[in-house]
């Protein structure tokens, strides 16, 4: 039972300590505008103060009207133009006072928004891989917004409404301090409250966004794979489990919503026992001459408005709470560990030669699940190397490390004699050409798809790679030609020709280097003949590591190397590796027998 105890208060402690350090990084962000901060916290002192001195005004006002034809017109007037100037200057501070909040409110989410998506650029493709990319975007769009809503809130409310008890506070001590009394003790019990609804909302508001992010993972993920969910009749069970996540997010967000809404009804019980006990006691008072009835009706408005903050503190407690769990999500993911970035005298990799070598290679995307063990391979400038296997023997593992996608756990990879380590992962990059089995296009025209890799590329040269890749034949035919616009999954393009584009890419640039990881899968027979033909024609010269399934297709190359279980078990050409009849010549002869 006192382990129980013990385990439940260190867990309290150490949400209180995470709830503080997102506030400090929040605090961190605002401290750029101090200034609007400040001039914010002035306008809402203005605004309090001219707002507290209107019923003193009025109750002067009260006391003016002594009687039937005992009415003093000309001060009552007076003090009417005062509360009108007043009203005026009120509304113009609280005006920009409100632009400042809103200023500095969305300011600070577009620094958060832009820290998070630079950190989205930094990250290692292993965070990427073990995140659902719903939840990511989940993250950046989704909980900013609800973090702006709540800090907007805190920042139009919070200021004025502290300000607020303060000064009336002091005016009623300086009017009446008995009467004043009287709220100072009735006053902690929206304290008590506060707290309680505050205590129990962050952790609560918390779970809701998390569930609401996984949420948003599984609708990305089921209608970017539509066809495959029909395919394989998985609508069912796809709505069983959007139903069981939302049920979940049902439960959690009912019981946020109903803490956070006791704050209203709360808060306004303790104001009307404030008001009642100031008008009782008040009443009293007034009776037995020790104030006026002018100052009595003042006491009344202060003990209103004194009270009506801790309504809207209450609320925005609640909603800080939100904001913050919302915040402490999208720190989570600013302050992820980034890649190791490049050192300082990286070395930048122009014309390369194409000598890439592997020493003693070991990885693995798990610790405890060994992948490539001991891997070596040099490959000489202009060779092409085909890798084939099974699948999960390292094949697309390789290339991962050739591109720095991954870091070799031991060992080392080099290019022309330099480890890659110590060359900048843009040039490396650059200098690789790569189509993979996945195409990816983004939304835009055919020709800006074409030249992501050289954006400075002519009309000529794009439709000159076009050809080459022979996908300019069904661009022509689209209703736009090469201008048509498509999105980032390729629309109505069938997955041939969004590879054919992808392939097209490559033509464009002619990097020294070339990837080719099942490049053609897609792609009819008689087309794949003619790519294999233009491939020919750009990989003289240039050192090319080809994946493929299809032993057809590499049956050209240099070097085919036999990969299983992470370790090269063959290597040699093709007629080489048949004659032997071994774990290649099993392979080939399978695709081909008869």
């Amino acid at each position: 039972m006192a382990d129980s105890k013990k385990a439940k208060q260190a867990q309290s402690e150490a949400k209180k300590a995470a709830q503080m350090e997102t506030l400090k990084q929040v605090l961190n962000y605002i401290r750029k505008y101090w200034f609007l901060v400040g001039l914010s916290i002035l306008l809402a002192a203005v605004t309090v103060i001219l707002t507290l001195y209107v019923p003193i005004l009025t109750g002067d006002a009260v006391d003016l009207l002594l009687g039937k034809g005992a009415v003093d017109f000309g001060a009552v007037f007076a003090i009417m133009r005062k509360i009108a100037l007043a009203m005026v200057i009120t509304a113009v501070a609280q005006w920009v006072m409100n632009t400042c909040n809103n200023h500095i409110t969305y300011h600070v989410v577009k620094d958060i928004r832009e820290d998070a998506f630079h950190k989205l650029e930094q990250l290692p493709l292993k965070y990427l891989d073990a995140h659902a990319y719903g939840d990511i975007v989940s993250r950046v769009i989704a909980d900013v917004d609800t973090f702006a809503d709540g800090l907007l809130m805190g920042f139009t409310q919070l200021f004025t409404g502290v300000l607020t008890i303060l000064c009336t506070l002091g005016f009623m001590l300086v009017t009446n301090i008995p009467i004043a009394l009287v709220v100072v003790c009735i006053t902690p019990v929206s304290f008590l409250v506060a707290r309680f609804i505050a205590t129990k909302t962050f952790s609560m508001f918390k779970v809701q966004s998390e569930t609401r992010g996984e949420q948003t993972s599984l609708i990305e993920e089921m209608v970017g794979n539509q066809k495959i969910v029909k395919t394989f009749s998985r609508e069912e069970a796809v709505k069983e489990e959007f139903a069981e996540i939302n049920g979940r997010l049902q439960k959690c967000s009912l019981k946020a919503i109903f803490f956070s809404s006791i704050t209203n009804p709360a808060t306004r019980f303790v104001n009307s026992l404030v008001y009642a006990g100031v008008g009782i006691f008040g009443a009293f008072v007034a009776i037995r001459g020790g104030i006026s009835v002018g100052r009595l009706s003042c006491f009344l408005s202060y003990a209103n408005q004194y009270t009506k903050p801790f309504n809207e503190i209450s609320g925005v407690v609640t909603e800080l709470q939100n904001a913050l769990a919302c915040a402490a999500r999208i720190f989570e993911l600013i302050h992820e560990e980034p890649q190791v970035p490049d050192s300082e005298n990286a070395l930048v990799l122009k014309d390369a030669q194409g000598n890439v070598k592997l020493e003693n290679v070991y990885f693995s995307y798990v610790p405890d699940k060994k992948l490539i063990e001991n891997f070596n391979l040099e490959v000489k400038p202009g060779q092409r190397v085909a890798i084939v296997g099974p699948t999960g023997c390292g094949k697309t593992t390789v290339i991962n490390l050739l591109m720095r996608f991954y870091d070799v756990d031991n060992g080392k990879i080099m290019v022309d004699g330099t480890d890659i380590r110590d060359i900048t992962r843009g040039s490396l990059r650059t200098s690789y050409g790569m189509v993979l089995q996945e195409t990816w296009l983004r939304a835009g025209t055919i020709r800006d798809n074409i030249r992501m890799g050289k954006p400075d590329a002519t009309d000529e040269e794009v439709v000159k790679a076009a050809k080459a890749a022979h996908a300019h034949s069904f661009i022509k035919r689209l209703s736009e030609g090469y201008d048509t616009v498509i999105t980032e999954d390729g629309g109505s393009l069938s997955q041939g020709q969004k590879q054919l584009l992808c392939i097209a890419r490559v033509m464009l640039c002619l990097p020294p280097m070339l990837i080719l990881d099942e490049a053609t899968s897609s792609i009819d027979t008689r087309t794949e003949l003619k790519i294999q033909n233009a491939f020919a024609t750009m990989m003289e010269g240039r050192t090319s590591f080809i994946v493929a399934h299809r032993l057809s297709t590499i049956q050209e190359a240099d070097i085919i190397l036999v990969m299983k279980d992470g370790n090269i078990i063959e290597q040699g050409s093709h007629e080489t590796l048949l004659a032997k009849g071994g774990f290649y010549a099993m392979l080939y002869n399978s695709q081909f027998a008869g």
